[in-house]
This record gives structure tokens, C-alpha cells and sequence, in this order.
């Protein structure tokens, strides 16, 4: 299989190769971009290209010396093939369009080439469920997503107690600051909560507890589900010295026992840094709509992907620096790193959601969405940019 594999690649990086001499902008399509994004199949036995259209021409001259068959036109589409080694390959281009702006279009790396392809989400959305590549594709996002919380886990838990302690004071400092004005410490959260008295909560990484311990002292009872120890630990004796009770269960959300998936709870909190921890929302969403009775409330604040994708701002000055469908995983120093003054700080592997990614996510569910609300950036210097946004769900 590794011989195979490796024929296949050198297959690959010989039209590669072709198509960037000759200045051809392209994207590898369907199982070929599988493959490539390493969802477990085979070596496919086609390798499928989509060129820039108004360089088709350009393209079927270029692979002349592989002795390529016809021209085919079909529903806006013009495409050829040719034989290279044991693998058939297919140059196809969609008229009107421009392979490079494509939002689904992802490049990826492979032993030091950047490869185009389209990607995975774009396959979850156009595929039904019931074909095979769906199921693989979400196989490989699970694993990759169990990958990614195994590295998160372990920067979460590189001095994240010490750092809360910086940032918060002493468990029982931080209990007397949340118990002096819990509301207060909700913020705008509290205006989409509800009445939390002898409500069922629970705060999906929830993280230091911060806001589930103000939601305690306002009643409610609440459960905490993260993967870091180190923010159970300081969660808990912030509680104590709150003289409050608080469930902390240290595991991944995906991760969660299935008896604790059983419709009891009236609210799902999920807040700020979250949802970029998810290579694939639907699995996310589907526990959270599992978590809640009927008629309990989803409230999901997060940053404004405008601001976390596409805006970089210094001072007075802003300026498009990002690519808003940007697909890629990035990575960056774990949140609480700048509350800490000697440990090197971890890194975390993050994907960023667009706005619109993630109300389809929540709106494929038995969720209806109640409300999306979008603050501004409080900042003078930010005037007119949004900071975070709010949606507010309900489960049928």
C-alpha cells in the first residue's frame, strides 16, 4: 500500500507541476482532495482538477504529449481526460467562475508543496449522508478533532491555575468579587439567561467558572464541562469560598457519557473562545440539542468573526488583512498565556467559523433561533467594528 501510495503522489505532483509552470490556477476536486486532506479511502483511480476556465485552452494544450481524448461541454462545464500510469486524470473548468476566489477553495501542505483542494465542509454540505465519502469525511474530522483536544488539553493544562491566579486573585478573592454583584459578572449574558432560580444549567468550557459560579449565587445549578484539570481545580475552590455548589466534569464536550446526554437541562451556556475549538459543528450542536428539554434555551456568545477573521487593528488604524472564508486550522498561544510571566506558553489548534456557518449549524437541528444579536466594540478606536455576537436558541 505504501508503494502505492507513493506512486500516486508522484502522479499527483507531475500534473502539479505541469499545470503551475504553465501559470494555470487549479483546485483538486472530490476524492483526490479526500485523499489529499487525509480522509482514510484508498488511492482514487481518478485524479479530478478544475483550471481557471478561460485558461482551458492553455490546459489542453499542455497535456497534448499525454495524449488526451476529446473535449466534453455539459451544463456549463468543459472538461478532458488522459491516462498518466495506472491513474486516469481529468481536467474539467466551470465557466464564469474564478478558481482562485472560490470560498471552498483550502491549500494544503504536503512534504513542502502547497496543494489547492477543495474543501472538506464543502463535501458535508453537497453529499447525502447516506454515501460513503460522507460517513470517511466525518470519521476524519472526529479523529481530527480528538487530535486537536489532546494538544489543547495538554496547554490548558500548562499553568493555567497560576494564571487565573494572576488574572483573578486568590479563590477567595475571586469568590468575594463574583459574590459582591454576580448579575454584574454575567454582563450582557444576562438579558438572554432567563430567571435562573432552581434552573438546570449547564456551561460548556465553562473554563475558570467565572460565570457559572455568578449563575450559582443567582441559583441556579450548574454543571461545568471542560477538558483542562488545572481550570476544574481553580473553578472549584472559587466555588467553595462562594460557599456555592458547582458540578465540574473534566472531559471533552464530544466525549460526554451518554447518560449525561438526557434532555434535563433548562440552559446551555457556551461563551467566548469556544466554538473555534470544533473542526465540525454538526456533532457539537447535535450534543447540545441532546443536553436540553423542550422548550430549554441554547445562549451562545462568541467573538464576531469579522474581528477574529478578516480585521487586524492597531490603535486608530484597520485594515482587511484576513480572508473571512478562510477554512484553515490555525495555531496560537493558549488564551491565559498572557497572565503568565516565566511558563512558555502552550499552543492551542483552532478553526475560526464564519457567522453564517455557524446559525446553519444550529439551525439544522431541532433548534430554533430566537435571536442573533451583534454587539460593537466598545473601544474608541474600534467605533463601528462588532466584537461579539449573541444567538439565542430554543429546543423544540
Amino acid at each position: 500500500m505504501a508503494t502505492v501510495q507513493a506512486a500516486w503522489w508522484q502522479l499527483l505532483n507531475e500534473i502539479i507541476a505541469e499545470l503551475e509552470q504553465a501559470q494555470i490556477d487549479y483546485t483538486l476536486l472530490e476524492e483526490s482532495a479526500l485523499f489529499v486532506q487525509g480522509v482514510e479511502m484508498p488511492p482514487p483511480t481518478i485524479l479530478k482538477f478544475s483550471v481557471q476556465w478561460d485558461l482551458f485552452e492553455r490546459a489542453y494544450a499542455l497535456f497534448q504529449p499525454y495524449a488526451p481524448g476529446d473535449r466534453e461541454r455539459e451544463k456549463g462545464q468543459e472538461r478532458f481526460s488522459f491516462r498518466l500510469g495506472d491513474v486516469n486524470a481529468q481536467i474539467c473548468c466551470y465557466y464564469n467562475t474564478v478558481v482562485v476566489t472560490d470560498p471552498d477553495r483550502l491549500t494544503i501542505e504536503h512534504q513542502g508543496r502547497r496543494i489547492p483542494v477543495k474543501a472538506l465542509d464543502y463535501y458535508l454540505r453537497t453529499l447525502p449522508a447516506h454515501d460513503a465519502r460522507y460517513g470517511a469525511i466525518k470519521r476524519h474530522l472526529h479523529a481530527l478533532h480528538q487530535h486537536n483536544s489532546r494538544l489543547n488539553e495538554t496547554a490548558w493544562n500548562t499553568g493555567a491555575y497560576n494564571a487565573w491566579v494572576a488574572r483573578f486573585g486568590t479563590p477567595v478573592e475571586a469568590a468575594e468579587y463574583i459574590r459582591k454583584d454576580p448579575q454584574a459578572r454575567l454582563g450582557s449574558l444576562t438579558r438572554h439567561l432567563g430567571p435562573l432560580e432552581g434552573r438546570q444549567v449547564i456551561n460548556l468550557l465553562g473554563s475558570h467558572g467565572g460565570r457559572a459560579i455568578a449563575m450559582a449565587l443567582l441559583g441556579a445549578h450548574v454543571t461545568i464541562v471542560d477538558m483542562a484539570s488545572e481550570n476544574a481545580r481553580y473553578a472549584s475552590e472559587v466555588a467553595a469560598a462562594a460557599g456555592v455548589p458547582l458540578r465540574y466534569l473534566v472531559t471533552d464536550v464530544l466525549n460526554l457519557p451518554v447518560d449525561e446526554i438526557n434532555g434535563s437541562y433548562g440552559l446551555v451556556l457556551m461563551e467566548l473562545g469556544i466554538l473555534h475549538y470544533f473542526v465540525d459543528l454538526e456533532p457539537l450542536i447535535t450534543i447540545i440539542s441532546g443536553l436540553l428539554r423542550s422548550g430549554g434555551r441554547l445562549v451562545l456568545q462568541d467573538f464576531h468573526p469579522v474581528t477574529a477573521k478578516l480585521i487586524s487593528s492597531k490603535g486608530k488604524k484597520h485594515k482587511v488583512s484576513g480572508n473571512y472564508f478562510d477554512k484553515a486550522m490555525t495555531t496560537t498561544n493558549v488564551a491565559h498565556s498572557k497572565h503568565l510571566e516565566v511558563q512558555k506558553p502552550g499552543q492551542v489548534y483552532l478553526k475560526q467559523w464564519t457567522l453564517g456557518e455557524v446559525v446553519s449549524a444550529i439551525a439544522a437541528q431541532d433548534l430554533r433561533i430566537r435571536l442573533l444579536e451583534e454587539e460593537p466594540n466598545n473601544k474608541i478606536d474600534d467605533t463601528g467594528l462588532p466584537k461579539v455576537f449573541t444567538i439565542v436558541a430554543e429546543k423544540l
